[in-house]
């Protein structure tokens, strides 16, 4: 489908609302009429988003978005200007993930200012993804997700917050910081083990991960090897799991060798 006209619609929008973001500079701040143009222009630059996103000009579109947000920042209009930061961020992540980061953090910064801090944490989130499927910065990813956790913490949003630390624990691991993920893991009750892991879902399982974490805090590379047979026989280890175990092992044993 040709959407070449909607990109042509697009530009010309946004010539006009530039045309009334210049006039309301003019004699029409003395009548109030400020405001009103600020307003218009404001629907112009939404409304040539929306047709670029038709033309998939993501970049376009992301900038309209981005236009209309800081006008309504100059209106203190703060809702509306976080909307179309948010807007602006899901365009850009279609074709420039750090300014879509960028949007995303100028709408975060707003709803905390708000002190909504539940919606601030899904979108530290939505940045974190950005950082793991696009930008493969793991370091940031954590930094994001543990930004969000805290956010939900100090709105009693227990579970969403445990969700976001086990992303923690899962690549500070991969980072080999294995003492971090076990950290976090040692902060979260045994009973949300069942929720967050249907591996762990019965009490002889918790039991036999409680004496991994034993082994590894003591460096005794046998009772480490002998808890992972025991929870290998009853729960088949898959190749993540394995390949961390597996790390873990070769680390105590290194430090055992250290010791020598």
């Amino acid at each position: 489908m040709d959407n070449s006209g909607k990109e042509k619609e697009a530009l010309t929008l946004m010539t006009e609302a530039d045309k009334k973001m210049k006039s309301s500079r003019g004699f029409g701040t003395l009548f109030g009429g400020s405001s009103r143009k600020y307003e218009e222009a404001c629907d112009m630059y939404v409304r040539a988003a929306n047709m670029f996103k038709m033309a998939k000009n993501w970049s376009a579109a992301g900038n309209a978005f981005s236009q209309a947000a800081h006008l309504h920042l100059q209106m203190d209009n703060k809702l509306d200007g976080a909307i179309n930061f948010l807007d602006a961020g899901n365009a850009f992540k279609k074709a420039d993930p750090q300014e879509a980061i960028n949007c995303l953090n100028q709408a975060i910064d707003i709803y905390t200012d708000m002190g909504r801090f539940t919606i601030a944490a899904k979108h530290h989130i939505s940045i974190a993804e950005i950082y793991e499927s696009e930008l493969l910065d793991v370091d940031k990813a954590i930094c994001h997700y543990e930004q969000a956790a805290d956010y939900y913490k100090g709105e009693e949003s227990k579970s969403a917050a445990n969700k976001c630390l086990l992303k923690v624990a899962t690549y500070t691991a991969q980072l080999e910081q294995y003492q971090k993920a076990i950290d976090i893991y040692e902060q979260l009750s045994v009973q949300r083990y069942e929720d967050m892991f249907p591996a762990f879902s019965d009490a002889r399982e918790c039991k036999l991960v409680k004496k991994l974490l034993d082994a590894y805090e003591e460096q005794d590379v046998d009772a480490f090897t002998d808890a992972v047979k025991d929870f290998d026989s009853i729960s088949r280890l898959d190749q993540w799991n394995t390949t961390m175990l597996l790390r873990i092992k070769k680390q105590i044993q290194d430090d055992e060798s250290d010791l020598r």
